[in-house]
């Protein structure tokens, strides 16, 4: 049993990296916005299905699909805001309108994207390698691929949160839009620089999430956003580094639980562990000042 607990231990590690980087990319978004935005999950998938043309249809690497995944994705994130979302926000529409709106936009999102590729499951043409055994642990190298990208992304996003005009100004934004702006800072740019840096990282997330799994179709995004749900609510809302906090404990806590019940009810697990966190913390364990 022992032995079982620490191979799914090390799962979760894995699970709680993919989820790391999707949960910081929703909790910049939510801290600059102000709103849930549905369609994130199916901005993964967005960027799962890149990958997927540059590799299969294409016939490239799949490293070169997942930066045209980042790029496009982030793209397209940027274009739902500019057309589609900003329109709502400059007429000042509630926070509730516009998580309607933005599930509408996961349902077209999902529903082209079924149109495009049909239900069947789809793969990468990639080798994962040979398992490896470090301490108690088993990973394949595409799985510590995943961890140090993780570590890398993680990294990269601290700072430029904390080094960098455009971290300084993003934090300011999220704690005060109005003081922001009398400041002087480009909420406008920000905004926009906010929407680019959240589709990046989703595109990067749910590439990582189908080397994971193997497998995927259409709805792998919006199944697994539920999941980055928990994280994000359990770390706190419009907290970064909360997310990361609530990414290891939503990854380690599902996949341990799979050493226990069927695999199938881990989804589950993770909304246990959000109902716990809205009844006894509901601000989050790094509930953001601006947004607490």
């Amino acid at each position: 049993m022992l032995h079982t607990l620490l191979l799914s231990f090390g799962f979760g590690i894995i699970t709680a990296s993919i989820l790391a980087i999707a949960a910081v990319g929703l909790s910049l978004q939510f801290g600059i916005t102000n709103y849930i935005n549905f369609a994130y999950g199916d901005l993964l998938t967005f960027g799962v299905y890149t990958a997927f043309v540059v590799n299969q249809r294409l016939g490239l690497n799949i490293w070169i699909g997942l930066v045209c995944a980042v790029i496009a994705t982030a793209i397209l994130a940027w274009l739902i805001n500019l057309l589609i979302l900003r329109p709502f926000t400059n007429r000042g529409t509630s926070p509730i309108i516009m998580l309607v709106v933005t599930l509408g936009l996961s349902l077209i999102l999902q529903n082209v994207i079924l149109a495009i590729f049909s239900e069947q499951f789809q793969s990468y043409s990639m080798s994962t390698g040979n398992p490896l055994s470090i301490g108690p642990f088993l990973f394949t190298p595409l799985q510590l691929g995943i961890i140090g990208l993780a570590i890398v992304t993680m990294l990269a996003v601290h700072s430029l949160l904390r080094y960098t005009r455009l971290g300084k100004a993003m934090r300011a934004v999220s704690d005060s839009p109005e003081l922001a702006r009398v400041s002087g800072i480009n909420t406008r740019l920000v905004v926009n620089a906010v929407w680019l840096l959240a589709g990046g990282l989703g595109g990067l997330s749910g590439v990582v999430l189908a080397f994971n799994v193997a497998s995927f179709t259409p709805t792998v995004g919006f199944g697994f956003l539920f999941v980055i749900f928990a994280a994000v609510i359990l770390g706190g809302i419009g907290s970064p580094y909360g997310a990361i906090a609530g990414a290891l404990v939503v990854g380690i806590a599902t996949e341990v639980s799979a050493a226990f019940i069927n695999s199938e009810y881990k989804t589950a697990v993770a909304l246990v562990i959000l109902i716990i966190a809205l009844l006894i913390r509901p601000q989050g364990i790094f509930a953001s000042r601006g947004r607490a």
